[in-house]
């Protein structure tokens, strides 16, 4: 776990009990199926879970686990599951567009694009994740935003705007803070080791 990134995701902003986390871990279906590991050295109270991809028993195991840490949680595009569950609903940025459900207790959003980010504005997303900033395993060959691009959607989002996409520790201090809402990873928060 990429301690430097979990200290600079606590100055994004001042943390307040009536906003959504800073600091956000994000499953993969293929490269990080079950987070549970990586829960136990989130900071408790501080930090969310992006659940993709999950069968439900393990997102009923997750949402047990984040309940007990008080670590927010989203489920990636299944509305009815997240209802159940208590969490809130993550929506990937081919949903958005068509979004029509029920509201879940929280909505967050993927974007790639500034028209991406009006639809998750739009939809009432409490936040975007904007990515990828930098150049990432989970896309391996696919262009980055960089730094500038993102700044500048992020700046005219309409939305609190979180940073996805080979974010570390480094790399996080890069991107202002006046724009960035929050900080998300799989690898650098996904290694359980908690000693980095």
């Amino acid at each position: 776990m990429d301690r430097k990134l979990l200290a600079y995701a606590f100055r994004v902003k001042p943390w307040r009990r009536d906003r959504l986390p800073t600091l956000w871990l994000f499953s993969d279906a293929t490269r990080f199926p079950d987070p549970r590991a990586a829960i136990l050295h989130l900071p408790r109270g501080r930090a969310g879970v992006v659940l993709r991809g999950a069968a439900p028993d393990l997102a009923g195991a997750v949402a047990g686990l984040c309940r007990a840490r008080r670590i927010a949680l989203a489920i990636g595009g299944d509305w009815r599951l997240a209802a159940r569950l208590r969490a809130g609903l993550h929506l990937p940025a081919r949903v958005t567009a068509r979004w029509r459900g029920s509201k879940p207790c929280f909505l967050t959003a993927a974007a790639h694009s500034a028209r991406e980010l009006r639809r998750a504005r739009r939809v009432g997303a409490r936040l975007a994740f904007l990515s990828p900033v930098f150049g990432t395993a989970s896309h391996p060959g696919a262009p980055a935003l960089g730094v500038l691009r993102w700044v500048a959607l992020a700046s005219r989002a309409g939305l609190a705007v979180a940073a996805l996409g080979g974010i570390d520790g480094a790399r996080a201090r890069r991107l202002p803070r006046r724009y960035c809402a929050g900080l998300a990873a799989i690898t650098a928060l996904g290694d359980a080791a908690p000693n980095r």
